[in-house]
């Protein structure tokens, strides 16, 4: 393995395998470290447990307020255990930032293949969803997928990445960089940028074999917005970390004879008319597998029989009130805003549930969790326009560097973002 590159990229989630694809390919010497392993076998919730950070008790990682955050340590970061959510996001405001992203969105979603979810893949529940929510004067709709339709078996199962690889996952881009002369040295934690004389000169780590140290002549850091800020702090960027947000939502499952939503690929209907004004999201979403449920609500979460089990997902764009500390660990809190948002968002999934028949009884509200971490080396802050830090030659191009929680998928965000950056760079 080289010891020295030109574009050193640190993760191979959707930033950083779309960058190293977009340097490889036109000829760039390209070194992506990577923390976790590509994962041969995906699918399962015991797979899952390889992958998704845990506590030594297998249990979800948490803030120190008892948020759980979902998050992933392997090849292809958490593409791989998406729900395959291809919307746009943030376009504006980047825009407002002197970052036009028009023409990397239509590229990415024409390589990603995104197009809205078909009603042939949906759940009885969910059709029943959108009869009902369209009678009560809501806008449910189809979720825009970067899914292979023709593939999907409707398992259910896209939270622990997808058997029929019918999704797309950073992984396609990651191959990509590789068949273009990229390498990669997986199992292989950063802790540090080498800096010399105000310029990035490379990296230390640890990996299989212990101490690493690879120069390199630009690093580009896309290890995630918990990971990357922790990096920033022990390189010298002393105002990473700050302004985390999670996109924090929770699961309203109930109970309905006859109906459940086991067979549809997860979020397949969305609505998001009141996302500008009120700051939620609502989509039809269930976790199957009785574990997770106890893990996010509970006894009674766990007891839901799976066979008649609805639910309706609530995320919100959260306030920026968390911190990632140097040595990793996170705070981040419910505020009472957030509260208020959820509570509008499960009155709403409430009626639409019982408008399908579920019994109101049997309603079970999961605790809060966030699963797209943000903000914590946002552009303006700690990134420049160019997702420069102070560090010459240091970039960012993760979920880090989002200005505003989005309260919606972001990984096509962070894919075209990735690309505009590796256009920048590559010239």
């Amino acid at each position: 393995m080289k010891k020295h590159c030109e574009y050193l990229v640190v993760g191979s989630g959707a930033g950083g395998a779309t960058i190293a694809r977009e340097l490889s390919m036109v000829g760039k010497n390209v070194l992506i470290v990577e923390a976790g392993k590509y994962e041969e076998h995906v699918g399962t919730f015991r797979d899952s447990l390889r992958y998704f950070e845990t506590t030594g008790y297998k249990t979800p990682r948490t803030s120190r307020e008892g948020v759980i955050l979902w998050r992933t340590i392997m090849a292809g970061g958490s593409t791989v255990v998406s729900c395959a959510n291809g919307t746009r996001c943030l376009q504006e405001e980047f825009k407002d930032l002197g970052i036009n992203l028009e023409s990397e969105f239509r590229e990415a979603e024409r390589e990603m293949k995104i197009a809205p979810t078909p009603k042939s893949l949906l759940s009885e529940a969910s059709l029943n969803m959108l009869e009902v929510s369209a009678d009560l004067g809501y806008k449910m709709e189809p979720m825009p997928k970067f899914l292979d339709f023709s593939k999907c078996v409707r398992c259910g199962s896209c939270t622990f990445g997808c058997l029929q690889e019918a999704k797309w996952t950073a992984l396609d881009y990651l191959n990509d960089a590789l068949a273009h002369g990229a390498e990669v040295l997986y199992e292989t934690r950063v802790h540090e940028v080498i800096v010399e004389d105000g310029k990035a000169r490379g990296i230390r780590g640890s990996g299989r074999k212990g101490y690493t140290e690879i120069e390199a002549e630009n690093v580009i850091l896309a290890a995630g917005a918990l990971s990357t800020p922790a990096i920033l702090l022990d390189s010298g960027v002393e105002c990473a970390g700050r302004d985390l947000f999670v996109d924090i939502f929770v699961n309203v499952y109930g109970k309905a004879k006859g109906l459940d939503q086991i067979r549809e690929p997860v979020m397949a209907l969305v609505d998001h008319e009141f996302h500008d004004e009120k700051g939620f999201i609502i989509s039809p979403h269930i976790n199957a597998n009785r574990t997770v449920r106890f893990m996010e609500a509970g006894r009674r979460g766990f007891m839901m029989p799976t066979d008649k089990l609805v639910g309706i997902m609530v995320k919100t764009a959260d306030d920026p009130t968390g911190r990632v500390y140097p040595d990793g660990s996170v705070s981040k809190a419910v505020t009472e805003d957030d509260q208020k948002r959820l509570d509008e968002g499960i009155a709403m999934a409430k009626e639409i549930l019982e408008g399908i028949g579920a019994d109101p009884g049997s309603f079970v509200v999961s605790k809060p969790q966030g699963a797209h971490m943000g903000g914590t080396a946002a552009v303006g802050t700690a990134v420049d326009g160019y997702l420069e830090t102070k560090v010459r030659h240091l970039h960012v191009c993760d979920a880090s560097v989002l200005p505003k929680a989005p309260g919606m998928p972001p990984i096509l965000t962070i894919v075209a973002l990735a690309k505009w950056l590796g256009k920048a760079l590559a010239h």
